[in-house]
């Protein structure tokens, strides 16, 4: 009886955690975000104590975003209507989670600019040197392929919906490639500045889901990316 009680504690909180996955898109964010970082740690020989800030850096994003899920569901089960208190709790427990995720942003950063910086140095030289039209051909590239993957998905029409997100796989294509291009840090924040508000907008008139923004963004950035260290 105690074995299944507590199997059932873990069966709950796991239920817990798929609840806030499916219905919370920030909460999808933090896990694609994870998933990534996870990923990048198998190509850098990352130390014991650089593992363990990325982990523990981890699980407060994603366990503070669960108390923000369960502080809105929570309040929203005891007041059906407008009050200012519960207008506070679920801003502080938002910033609470916006904490964390800024403390995420800024130990991955510690660790992996300087092993991102001689890579990213190498492939500037070679586009620089590159043919100037070499980067048209790649956004033809980029779009070429977009339309393969909305083909692939049966989802959407080219210019409207679907899996990914045509504007946000050219739009930080494009972003990606003025990078590349001038390596000016204000031209980088700038570009992808812009890339955001169209990937957002695409996100706000309902006519893609945050995951297919989210898969059109990284689809543009690592395909041209890609593109320019074959062709470059």
């Amino acid at each position: 009886m105690k074995i299944k009680k507590l199997v059932d504690s873990f069966n709950y909180a796991i239920e817990g955690i798929i609840h806030a996955v499916r219905t919370q898109r920030n909460m999808k964010i933090h896990m694609g975000a994870a998933l990534l970082v996870l990923i990048a740690c198998f190509f850098y020989d990352l130390s014991k104590f650089e593992l363990m800030a990325i982990f523990i850096s981890i699980t407060l994003v994603i366990a503070f975003e669960l108390l923000n899920t369960a502080i809105e569901n929570a309040m929203d089960a005891t007041t059906n209507y407008y009050h200012p208190l519960v207008r506070i709790a679920k801003n502080t427990a938002a910033g609470a989670v916006l904490v964390t995720a800024i403390n995420a942003v800024v130990v991955g950063y510690i660790i992996f600019w300087d092993k991102l910086n001689s890579i990213s140095l190498i492939i500037m030289s070679k586009i620089k040197n590159s043919n100037p039209y070499m980067i048209f051909v790649v956004l033809v590239i980029v779009c070429i392929l977009t339309i393969v993957m909305k083909a692939v998905f049966g989802e959407g029409t080219p210019l409207r919906g679907g899996m990914p997100s045509g504007h946000s796989t050219i739009a930080f294509s494009i972003a990606t490639t003025i990078t590349l291009i001038t390596a000016e840090p204000l031209t980088t924040i700038l570009s992808f500045l812009l890339a955001l508000i169209v990937a957002q907008s695409r996100v706000d008139s309902d006519v893609h889901s945050v995951w297919e923004v989210a898969a059109g963004a990284l689809f543009g950035i690592l395909l041209t990316l890609l593109l320019f260290r074959i062709f470059g």
